[in-house]
């Protein structure tokens, strides 16, 4: 790897980590620079503005994170336990911060779709992406599961109490409150079964 393509990375991730503590409006780029210890041409040579990086960021280091993180859930045997293991999992490992800070990705939606065409799209795309996923790991196992069930709409309330409970989360700074929810959620899904 070049010098300049470290440096962009090294970007991204002082960006992302200050994204994550104090938001994508309140964090500035002076920050970014200071942290990563460079000029602002450096930083200018690989992101025209604040906004560029900020898309940048949430493309390059919060989508594949956040694909990632639900990819072996979906490609289990049996996506319906896969799902369980890996909210179960996610209580289990999330850490005080996590509590604090919340998801940096549903952050940065909450913070920007509303704020940013740019961001909404994004955002709108990625949302898209995990629903599809979803579908497909549903699709096959469909014959175990109920048959009046329509797999989108499951698949975004699944998401959506994920991503709502990670917020409560944040708000009550209670990680037995995200425990209690995924434990509910776990029932849902398994009830999903014939």
């Amino acid at each position: 790897m070049s010098d300049a393509e470290q440096t962009r990375e090294k970007i991204l991730a002082v960006a992302a980590d200050e994204i994550h503590l104090h938001g994508f409006q309140a964090t500035g780029l002076s920050t970014i620079i200071n942290r990563c210890g460079i000029s602002k041409g450096a930083l200018y040579y690989h992101f025209t503005n604040k906004l560029e990086l900020g898309y940048a960021v949430f493309e390059e280091k919060y989508i594949p994170i956040f694909l990632d993180t639900w990819q072996p859930a979906l490609s289990h045997d049996d996506p319906i336990e896969g799902l369980c293991d890996f909210f179960m999992s996610m209580c289990d490992a999330m850490v005080c911060s996590e509590a604090v800070c919340g998801c940096p990705l549903n952050n940065l939606c909450e913070e920007m779709a509303n704020v940013d065409e740019g961001f909404r799209l994004r955002i709108l795309t990625m949302q898209e992406k995990l629903n599809e996923l979803m579908v497909e790991s549903f699709g096959r196992v469909k014959n175990d599961l109920r048959d009046n069930i329509t797999f989108t709409q499951v698949a975004y309330f699944i998401v959506a109490t994920f991503y709502g409970a990670t917020t409560l989360c944040k708000g009550s700074r209670n990680k037995s409150l995200f425990q209690q929810v995924m434990l509910e959620l776990c029932v849902y899904i398994r009830a999903l079964r014939k």
